[in-house]
């Protein structure tokens, strides 16, 4: 029964200020009122619509509503989802383009679990899809997970990508975004020496922490200046009785929407004082960019304990991806084994999670692939957001990570920026980029 009270306790909250937003709605726009008009019920039917939307928001798992593909003859094609794999963490899924032929792409999106769903990557996949065949990594919401499944931490977590990458083929160009990077560049590490032919072509690590001491930010601060036990003490709580997973124990969705709020306080006051005041106006609208934005924001998930306590402790405290010291199942994961697959980092200047120099440490323990196949890229101005959903992404990263692909695709596609892609990849363009980024 430890700390299941207090996850009990969260719910509880979340739940009495959905249902007071939805009090206040529906009693101030009783029609009863409107015969004696009062600003004060439009403000209050206006704070109950907002307060009961966002509460409700942070246990609904959002859609993913990827919308048709335009095919050649202006033609839209519906995009289905396809489980390929199913596990009990996570699942491996397949955005099916109808009637499209193979495009010579087929590209694996290892979406992060760290507190939001794989959805994050929505914008990311849209924009994928019209020039690849695209395949994501749709992690489970731990609170939703019988114990009887056991647990999941990093090297599980690994193994997970060492599947889905084997399912796959060798055909395979893995994209990791953000927390997955150092464990998709460890999995890669598991197949060249246990599987090679099973190995992806390309891999693209998109401002992940390979090596967090690389370049400190809050979050690296952060891991350092408590204690595992102190961790496991504030953050690890027990699933109460209200899911699937009862009694497990997770680093619990709603704790961390707290610590992700907290560390933009103001600005999130604003955004919803702002959206109360539209939505009295009637000026708001159902999918205005508040309610896109926050819609996903506020939908958080369960974290596993074993793989958050892991993270911290083996990616960012003892460093052992950085020091090439990784275990999988008792087995050294020595990267410098990667000798054939092309890597390609990519960080933006203005990341203030994973900051730029973290991800590029990669190419360095990539001691037995040639300089031809390495590449990186620093996108000037760009956060954490921008560099694998945001403008950046679309209108710079995209192109880039596109030719890079095409370059290292062997006879798959016969794509025209082969040699852009190949440029990108020279030794000289990596040893000025990082010298931006210092």
């Amino acid at each position: 029964m430890r700390y299941m009270a207090t996850y009990d306790m969260m719910e509880s909250i979340r739940n009495t200020n959905q249902w007071l937003g939805a009090s206040a709605l529906a009693m101030a726009s009783y029609p009863g009122f409107s015969m004696f008009p009062n600003p004060a019920m439009e403000w209050l039917a206006a704070w109950g619509e907002v307060t009961e939307r966002s509460f409700a928001r942070m246990v609904v798992k959002p859609d993913w509503n990827i919308p048709p593909v335009v095919g050649p003859n202006g033609q839209d094609r519906l995009v289905s989802i396809e489980p390929v794999m199913e596990r009990a963490f996570g699942d491996l899924l397949r955005f099916s383009v109808q009637g499209r032929e193979d495009t010579g792409r087929k590209v694996l999106l290892v979406a992060p679990m760290s507190g939001h769903y794989a959805t994050l990557l929505r914008s990311t996949v849209i924009s994928l899809l019209p020039d690849c065949d695209v395949y994501v990594t749709d992690w489970h919401n731990a609170r939703d997970i019988p114990v009887s499944a056991g647990k999941f931490d990093i090297e599980d977590y690994t193994l997970y990508l060492v599947d889905f990458m084997r399912a796959l083929g060798p055909d395979t160009h893995v994209i990791a975004v953000c927390q997955p990077a150092p464990l998709a560049l460890a999995a890669t590490a598991y197949l060249a020496e246990e599987d090679p032919e099973a190995q992806p072509r390309t891999l693209t690590l998109i401002g992940g922490p390979i090596d967090p001491d690389a370049a400190p930010t809050d979050v690296t601060d952060f891991g350092h200046s408590v204690t595992m036990g102190q961790l496991e003490q504030l953050m690890i709580q027990r699933v109460g009785f209200k899911y699937a997973g009862v009694g497990r124990m997770v680093y619990p969705g709603l704790l961390q929407l707290a610590s992700f709020i907290s560390m933009n306080n103001d600005t999130h006051r604003d955004a919803f004082a702002n959206q109360i005041s539209r939505v009295a106006q009637k000026v708001a609208q159902e999918h205005d960019k508040h309610n896109k934005f926050y819609d996903e924001y506020l939908a958080v998930m369960d974290m596993p304990a074993e793989f958050y306590l892991s993270t911290v402790e083996r990616v960012f405290k003892e460093r052992e991806i950085a020091r090439n010291v990784f275990t999988v199942a008792g087995r050294p994961v020595d990267i410098g084994k990667i000798t054939t697959v092309a890597v390609k980092t990519v960080e933006g200047s203005k990341d203030d999670i994973s900051a730029p120099g973290q991800c590029i440490a990669a190419l360095d323990l990539l001691t037995g692939l040639p300089d031809a196949k390495k590449a990186s890229h620093l996108e000037d101005g760009a956060g954490h957001y921008g560099i694998f959903a945001g403008r950046s992404w679309r209108n710079n990263i995209r192109p880039l990570v596109l030719n890079f692909i095409d370059a290292n695709n062997g006879d798959a596609h016969n794509g025209g920026a082969h040699n852009d892609g190949a440029n990108n990849g020279a030794p000289k363009p990596r040893k000025t980029r990082r010298s931006k980024a210092a």
